[in-house]
């Protein structure tokens, strides 16, 4: 498997040899379409000054001269109307010339090889080292002997040291670049590795994840979202667990009320009433049984659509009662008496889950003062006065032998 890493820097690398064979390409046709016209009337001017010069002086000695041009960076090929050829300088790759360009230049005329070479793609013609690619102009030798001179730049001797400077300059480039390559992609990638392993540990369970990513980038952002969502993960498990834990209680909490007025009515000493009162109760838990499930959703959902909650407007304190009388036969089996007095106070809300919230505290107020019953070994009665019961504010009396024994307040 191909890494990230691995990836970019062969796209980098891959990107750069595009990218060079690209600009060759480029630069081979702005020579072909602009500077060879203008190399062309360069060397031209250069023949001809060679020509003039020699013609002008006719003392010169004709080899010695073009020798001594040759030396100065310049090919030269010199051909007369019996075939006699010299050449001086560097020889030529490709000493082929057609016999026309030769007899155009001994009848008087210029041979404009440079600017009539023909175009390739991934040759420059001004490197191409063939007869062909030079210039001719006609030239007068001794005893005015007409002979054809044909003249191109030696491009080792002119630029020798230039090529192997250059070709240095290319050669450090291009390993320096991959280099560099390799040393920024894994500043790139490291912090996708680090995303890549705080993954796995969030897909392990484990959503505890930080990410130390200083960048400011798209890959910062992406860290930073990666850990938002790591908490959120981690507060949704919590919710999770809690709403487990809920669940577990909300079913609990009708069976153990079914369980103990079953117990209840195997007493003889109930009265019919009574009786009829508990299996009320009894019938009553039934149905909330039943519509647990629905109401469970109802709870999963509340985050996301507030519709889901069937608010109406109802008295919390018959309410509370109602809680507290469903749950008599656990407070009683403690030895716990539990005297209320709540004044009516409506409220809007929603009534079955409310009656969840008030079935748990209540549950928790009973078992509070059953473990302070054995703590004291006495008795206590409750008397919830404070109107502000959804705070379940309490005042608790302690009894002892029917008398009061001391007063105090306790909030769940």
């Amino acid at each position: 498997m191909k890494t990230l890493y691995l990836r970019i820097v062969l796209t980098t690398i891959a990107v750069m040899v595009f990218s060079s064979l690209l600009a060759f390409i480029l630069a081979n046709v702005y020579y072909q379409y602009c500077l060879k016209p203008y190399n062309d009337q360069k060397l031209t001017r250069m023949a001809k000054d060679i020509a003039s010069f020699y013609e002008s002086n006719k003392g010169v000695d004709q080899q010695a001269y073009l020798q001594h041009i040759s030396k100065l960076g310049y090919q030269i090929y010199v051909v007369d109307r019996s075939g006699h050829e010299t050449f001086y300088g560097r020889e030529f790759r490709n000493q082929r010339l057609e016999k026309s360009a030769v007899k155009q230049v001994l009848d008087g005329k210029m041979y404009h090889g440079i600017a009539n070479f023909p175009s390739q793609v991934f040759v420059t013609g001004f490197f191409d080292n063939v007869l062909a690619n030079t210039i001719g102009v006609p030239l007068k030798g001794e005893s005015n002997k007409q002979k054809a001179l044909f003249i191109r730049p030696d491009i080792q001797l002119q630029f020798g040291e230039m090529r192997i400077f250059f070709s240095v300059i290319l050669l450090l480039m291009i390993v320096l670049s991959i280099l560099f390559v390799l040393i920024s992609t894994r500043y790139l990638v490291k912090p996708i590795v680090k995303l890549t392993e705080a993954t796995k540990q969030v897909a392990k369970g484990k959503y505890n994840v930080v990410l130390y990513v200083k960048r400011r980038d798209e890959i910062g952002a992406l860290a930073s979202h990666f850990s938002e969502m790591a908490k959120s993960l981690e507060q949704l498990e919590e919710m999770r667990q809690e709403f487990v834990s809920n669940v577990s209680h909300e079913i609990q909490s009708p069976l153990a009320s079914i369980q103990g007025f079953s117990k209840t009515l195997r007493s003889a000493h109930l009265s019919d009433e009574q009786r009829n009162e508990y299996l009320s109760i009894i019938e009553e838990e039934s149905r909330r049984m039943s519509s647990l499930s629905k109401q469970l959703l109802t709870l999963a959902s509340l985050d996301k659509e507030s519709e889901h909650i069937d608010k109406s407007t109802f008295d919390v304190a018959a309410q509370i009662k109602q809680v507290l009388f469903m749950t008599e036969w656990s407070w009683r089996e403690k030895e716990l008496a539990i005297e209320m007095d709540l004044p009516s106070t409506m409220i809007s809300g929603d009534q079955k889950l409310l009656h969840q919230v008030w079935t748990k505290r209540g549950r928790a107020v009973v078992q509070m003062l059953a473990d302070e019953v054995k703590l004291r070994g006495k008795s206590a009665v409750m008397v919830t006065h404070d109107q502000r019961m959804l705070d379940l504010c309490d005042r608790v009396v302690w009894m002892e032998d029917g008398k009061l024994v001391e007063s105090n307040s306790v909030k769940v």
